[in-house]
């Protein structure tokens, strides 16, 4: 009978800085705690992410939202997301309540978790001294202090990734089935949070499975496609759940005109983000939301994950003033765009120590047997890297700093583990010893250019960096001082991403809800006067306004829930951010029309009817057209006693500043029937009225 070889561990790459077990456990403790620190700093302040935020509300109202993501308590429509990365925070509101603190603290804990399985992967693959450095890097990488500071998706996605890596690796090593099965649940449950962008990394996982696990091909191969089952299981859950769910019997699916779940994360999250290389979701039941690589068109839906263009807008004139390169959607949108910009400051710090590790760690296995673990490390953790890097340049990411998280970490892993085998050439001496002065200089330089496009943040960064490295490479290079040219030279190669990162605790540049820091996370403080005005207008939406009902609003409230009778819904709109206050504040049963971009066909204007005509409306909340213009929306222009005017509020994503619908909508046609038909209510009656709105009531008669 065959018997599976089990292969001992490899002993590690030779230690730079050798450590016993006990000061490694000390070591990965004071890691952990800064990681938890940079996560959780001023998180009593943090803000909310309104239309996620306004999901996870609904979730706490019931367990029918739980279970659909709802985005509103009423349960007429989900988010255009899978609900899985919204789990742990509707859990932490259900058990702390409904604070902005309290959706953030699973984020944070799962950052130190992330922190801790990366080491653990690392540890497990080159050795102690290696997992800790890759630790210490992810955890002071910008973009990473930032992402598990967000209330967004990647968090959740960026652990579940690690897990998956981790496993795979474990299961490469000893050919188990059942680790390698457990790889394919955390990449289905990474499925949960991000959609297919799980689904990147699967050709990685499974190559290196494929070459270097040591049972035989056809068993290798058996074990890869139940591996492939459970993922695929796990991955479709959901989408079975809500396919095989009667439609009257569960929410709408956003960013859909079938109500498809299968439309929402093949078409509207998938192929939308990729419409500059020629792919297209026109004939998938979806919403065309991101065109041209996230650059959406006046008055037409952006990004469905983040601010588009008048918040490009403003961060732009806000980089100017901040003497930096202007953030969100502003840095270059081709295929470079992971080397320029934001997402560099960001992310990139490490780009040469990483990719000069990986190449010097490949060429020196070569001759390696095919199970060597060694070699099978530098292909995951370079493999995952190279495949991101790529999905990455050739989508959409507009502003989306948080994406980059799952570049972050293979970056972190080959740079922890590229220090340690660098230095090991190094002490063997010929010639490849002078690759660790090389890859010391490499990073130092490439870190002052990323430091030169903000030469008003930090303007001593930049030299300081070249002169640290010219002192390492020194050291170095005179062997009795090797070893203090090594921590002078992890000081050179990590100064920069740390003094990015420290910049969480600098309240002058305030904090984004796209995990970005420093100058790239600009608060409203930085902001030239022309440009306040569009920020502030923004600000209730995107987290930096208050999180608490205006007088108007509260005005608005009080004169619906005194007036609505036996109705099921408080009122109907035709904007979520015109419903997200009331939501959030508190958890009303809002009736949103048109989804996140406002093009949703749901509900339809025969729908409103119906719930007009049943009692279970009576009142709708539209936003009021410029003078002289109904608008796409048909909304008549200000009357006496009636809301006041406002200027065209197309914002970005449908409208985050209340825009009115595109025409043809059923969100266009409703409004307009309202328009026409329905009593419009004095703004006297409920307190002055709120700005830029005007509040309809709708009976039988008028259906």
């Amino acid at each position: 009978m065959a018997t599976t070889a089990i292969r001992p561990t490899p002993p590690p790459l030779t230690d730079p800085l050798p450590t016993t077990p006990r000061q490694a456990r000390v070591a990965l403790i004071l890691i952990a705690a800064l990681a938890a620190l940079l996560f959780t700093w001023n998180i009593s302040h943090s803000q909310y992410h309104p239309f996620y935020a306004d999901s996870v509300r609904s979730m706490t109202e019931s367990w029918k939202a739980f279970l659909y993501g709802s985005f509103d308590p009423g349960n007429t429509i989900t988010l255009d997301k899978l609900p899985g990365f919204l789990w742990p925070q509707a859990l932490s509101a259900r058990l702390f309540g409904f604070h902005p603190w309290a959706l953030a603290l699973p984020q944070a804990i799962e950052g130190v978790l992330s922190v801790l399985v990366l080491y653990r992967a690392v540890r497990t693959w080159a050795g102690v001294e290696a997992g800790l450095l890759a630790a210490g890097a992810f955890a002071l990488t910008p973009v990473v202090a930032g992402l598990f500071r967000t209330s967004v998706e990647d968090p959740a996605f960026t652990l579940l990734l690690l897990l998956a890596a981790g496993a795979t690796q474990r299961a490469a090593r000893s050919g188990s089935t059942r680790t390698l099965l457990l790889a394919g649940l955390w990449v289905g449950l990474a499925f949960q949070a991000k959609m297919l962008e799980a689904f990147a990394v699967l050709p990685v996982l499974a190559v290196v499975y494929l070459l270097s696990a040591p049972p035989a091909l056809r068993r290798r191969v058996v074990q890869l496609l139940l591996a492939g089952v459970v993922t695929l299981a796990v991955s479709a859950s959901w989408v079975l759940l809500v396919t095989l769910t009667p439609a009257h019997d569960r929410p709408y699916v956003d960013g859909t005109t079938d109500n498809s779940a299968v439309s929402m994360v093949v078409g509207y999250n998938f192929l939308n983000r990729f419409s500059s290389v020629g792919l297209s979701a026109a004939d998938t039941g979806s919403i065309s939301a991101v065109r041209n690589g996230g650059a959406a068109p006046e008055g037409a839906a952006a990004d469905a994950a983040g601010p588009g263009g008048a918040h490009r807008h403003a961060t732009a004139e806000a980089a100017t003033t901040a003497g930096s390169t202007p953030a969100f959607g502003q840095q270059p949108d081709g295929w470079n765009k992971m080397f320029a910009g934001p997402l560099a400051s960001q992310t990139g710090w490490l780009y040469p120590l990483g990719g000069l590790a990986l190449v010097f760690g490949l060429y020196q296995r070569r001759r390696a047997p095919r199970t060597d673990v060694r070699r099978a490390g530098f292909l995951l953790w370079g493999g995952w890297l190279a495949t991101y890097l790529l999905v990455f340049s050739a989508g959409s990411v507009g502003g989306h700093t948080y994406y980059m998280g799952v570049v972050a970490a293979p970056l972190a892993a080959l740079s922890g583990a590229g220090v340690v085998l660098l230095r090991q050439a190094h002490r063997a001496g010929g010639r490849a010893a002078w690759a660790l002065p090389a890859v010391v200089a490499a990073t130092a330089v490439w870190g002052a250019v990323v430091a030169r496009d903000y030469p008003r943040f930090l303007p001593w960064l930049a030299p300081v960096l070249l002169l640290l490295a010219l002192v390492a490479v020194v050291l170095l290079l005179v062997g009795r001082f090797a070893r203090a040219g090594l921590a002078v030279a992890l000081v050179a190669m990590l100064l920069a991403p740390a003094a990015w990162t420290a910049s969480v605790f600098d309240p002058a540049y305030g904090r984004s809800g796209m995990g970005a820091v420093g100058p790239v996370a600009v608060g409203p403080k930085h902001l030239p006067p022309a440009a306040k005005a569009e920020e502030q207008s923004l600000a209730a939406v995107w987290g930096q306004g208050s999180q608490r009902l205006t007088g108007s609003q509260r005005g608005l409230l009080s004169y619906v829930e005194s007036h609505r009778g036996g109705a099921r819904y408080l009122f109907a709109t035709t904007s979520w951010s015109t419903a997200s206050p009331y939501i959030l504040a508190t958890g009303a049963a809002v009736l949103p029309i048109g989804g996140f971009t406002n093009e949703v066909p749901s509900p339809t204007l025969h729908a409103v009817q119906q719930n007009i005509a049943a009692g279970r409306l009576r009142y709708v909340l539209l936003t009021t057209a410029p003078q002289g213009h109904s608008g796409s929306s048909g909304v008549r222009p200000a009357q006496a006693g009636v809301a006041p005017l406002s200027a065209p509020a197309n914002g970005p994503m449908g409208g985050p500043t209340g825009g009115r619908p595109a025409p043809g909508t059923a969100a266009a046609r409703t409004a307009a029937w309202v328009a026409r038909s329905c009593r419009p209510v004095p703004t006297a009656d409920y307190g002055g009225g709120v700005t830029g709105q005007q509040l309809y009531h709708c009976s039988l008669a008028q259906v």
